[in-house]
């Protein structure tokens, strides 16, 4: 399912003739259903994070261990918690304003591995369950956790990239997805509704209302525009552990009934397709794919539920999405 072969050739053979990759197979049943599609490139080897920076339980082994934390945070973790997603919110800033035609996405993770450590924080994702890289760059029709690679960003390409920081003992996780270039319309639009949408499902966060009804607000945002919300992949509570045990639905289900409490804190990040809602996962056992090929984007940020309403830990001033589209 992955590869590294280069691109296509600028003429391709027909149906029944050999496929251009050279697998002796005829192109109909070798690379033509994939055309188009985005093809894996090198991945290099995991970097280094130096000594100095405090490393959370998992950082040397991969292996991660969950412990019962408690959804309700104390002070002194929310206010953490601020620092970690402030940091986390420009660090995301700094990669989208990279992204342009010709730049790799292995280029960008250098930028965000580095960025993190100038803060002082571990890059989260590094060496979590044995993932590479120190963000997740998910270009096009991948629908989250693509690996930063070779491959260039190209002319029309929507890119979303996924950091979390680890700073203080607490995480802060945010996400954005972001133009390359000039893109069509359909896709600019699908970028646009995806944004409204988390902000919808943020609007919805009130002390003592289940957690469905930020589901159901995601919903009644991209359902006039025909789109699918992804279902196997959800927003997560978040701590001093990168996911604990609250989770968070983008689509409505009563079941979901959770009631949500001031000092509270997890992630609202939903995944909004063109097409199906339905996934494939290449062999690095990571990267998700829309099974159609169709693009999908993703927003994400970290929320605080207060009394007085939700918080934005990882938004505000020099973020890739500051506040609602609607106040700006």
């Amino acid at each position: 399912m992955t590869s590294t072969l280069g691109p296509a050739p600028s003429t391709l053979p027909q149906a029944n003739e050999s496929c251009w990759c050279g697998s002796g197979r005829k192109y109909k049943r070798c690379h033509k259903k994939s055309e188009g599609r985005i093809v894996q490139g090198l991945v290099t080897p995991m970097r280094e994070v130096p000594a100095n920076i405090a490393r959370p339980p998992y950082a040397d082994t991969g292996e991660y261990d969950a412990w019962d934390e408690g959804r309700v945070k104390s002070p002194e973790i929310i206010e953490r918690m601020r620092v970690s997603g402030k940091l986390a919110g420009e660090v995301l800033k700094m990669a989208g304003d990279m992204v342009k035609p010709g730049v790799t996405t292995e280029a960008i993770d250098i930028a965000v591995h580095q960025a993190f450590i100038d803060g002082g924080a571990y890059p989260s994702t590094v060496n979590y369950h044995g993932y590479p890289k120190a963000c997740c760059t998910s270009v096009n029709e991948v629908i989250c956790h693509g690996i930063p690679d070779s491959r260039e960003l190209q002319e029309g390409d929507i890119c979303n990239i996924d950091v979390t920081g680890w700073l203080g003992g607490v995480h802060g996780d945010t996400n954005a997805t972001f133009f390359v270039g000039d893109v069509d319309p359909e896709s600019r639009q699908l970028v646009k509704v995806t944004e409204e949408a988390m902000w919808r499902g943020i609007a919805a966060v009130k002390v003592g209302r289940p957690l469905s009804d930020i589901g159901r607000a995601i919903e009644d945002t991209v359902k006039p525009h025909k789109y699918g919300v992804v279902r196997a992949f959800v927003g997560h509570g978040i701590g001093e552990q990168f996911h604990t045990d609250v989770q968070v639905l983008h689509y409505y289900d009563s079941r979901s009934s959770t009631i949500m409490r001031a000092g509270m804190t997890f992630t609202i990040e939903p995944m909004i397709t063109l097409g199906t809602i339905n996934y494939k996962i290449w062999d690095d056992d990571w990267t998700a794919v829309t099974s159609d090929g169709k693009r999908t984007a993703q927003f994400e940020h970290t929320i605080l539920v207060t009394d007085e309403g939700p918080q934005v830990l990882t938004g505000g001033p020099g973020t890739a999405s500051p506040t609602a589209p609607w106040t700006r």
